[in-house]
């Protein structure tokens, strides 16, 4: 078992949301250490709902698409959800992706400056009560830094974990120590002894994330140049089922999870290592659905 308990990413699919709000008190029973939900299907929705579903155990959003609502919507809902649930929220914050925003009929602006503009307008909203701590979506350096300038904590998405020491170079040193300020990554993960079949379905998760330039410009740092620009050129070329071929085993081993039990273990305490307080594991099965990888999470850590 790893040194501590992992946090879990969990999602309310249409049809399946009582059955998911069931889940988050079986996550909480059996000693994960968060839950956090991202912005498909209304995570902030199903954050209401955890507050009451759950007694104990910390949750999020990660994150919320800032441009979706008003700040003064999100400063009461989040305000909200954090009286009621007794302080066991945080309100994790980002720009999205374009394809996303274009779905919801948003458009990006310049992320930081955006985002800047946000936590400033937010924390200036009065008579909503105590608001909870708000953690920011960041990959590249400049947006570390402003996390750890105006934020109380930061999240990444499909983090490359030998990349991770030289990202968070990018934080004081006080909050990279800080056990208070919170370092969070989502990770996906699929238990499989067979491990071609675990690689093909981590793969088939990450092929929308290859397609979107800040992702391809973030693994070029991390040092997957070849990759990306193999990837960008089946774009172009419009062969956007090459891409999965695309993505190395060197690669896909950096910034997902994978393989037996006994793989994905080592794996999760090499993410402890690298300075991440928060591994937040993305379950995927190779043998079925959402709810069936969580079965197989839940089996994994019993």
């Amino acid at each position: 078992m790893p040194r501590q308990m992992p946090a879990l990413s969990l999602s309310a699919v249409p049809g399946r949301r009582n059955a998911t709000l069931e889940l988050a008190g079986e996550i909480e029973k059996r000693g994960f250490t968060g839950i956090y939900c991202p912005s498909m299907s209304d995570g902030m929705a199903l954050c209401e709902a955890l507050a009451f579903a759950t007694k104990e155990i910390p949750f999020g959003t990660s994150i919320a698409p800032i441009y979706t609502r008003p700040v003064l919507d999100h400063a009461q809902t989040t305000a909200f959800i954090h009286e009621v649930s007794g302080g066991r929220f945080s309100f994790g914050i980002g720009i999205s992706h374009g394809p996303s925003m274009a779905r919801m009929g948003r458009s990006l602006g310049k992320p930081l400056t955006d985002t800047r503009n946000f936590v400033e307008e937010y924390n200036a909203v009065e008579r909503v009560g105590e608001k909870p701590p708000i953690v920011l979506a960041t990959l590249r350096r400049k947006m570390i830094g402003l996390a750890g300038e105006i934020g109380d904590g930061m999240v990444f998405a499909n983090a490359a974990r030998s990349h991770m020491a030289e990202s968070l170079s990018a934080l004081p040193a006080a909050k990279r120590t800080d056990k208070n300020f919170y370092i969070g990554n989502m990770i996906p993960t699929c238990f499989s002894e067979d491990i071609e079949a675990a690689k093909a379905v981590n793969r088939r998760t990450l092929t929308g994330y290859a397609m979107l330039p800040n992702y391809q410009n973030y693994w070029r740092e991390a040092g997957y140049v070849e990759e990306m620009d193999a990837v960008q050129a089946a774009v172009d070329a419009g062969d956007v089922k090459s891409i999965p071929s695309l993505l190395s085993d060197k690669w896909l081993a950096d910034t997902t999870l994978f393989g037996s039990v006994s793989q994905v273990m080592e794996g999760l305490e090499a993410w402890y290592d690298s300075g991440v307080h928060t591994p937040i594991l993305v379950p995927s099965s190779a043998a079925g659905n959402q709810m069936k990888a969580f079965e197989e999470m839940f089996a994994a850590f019993a």
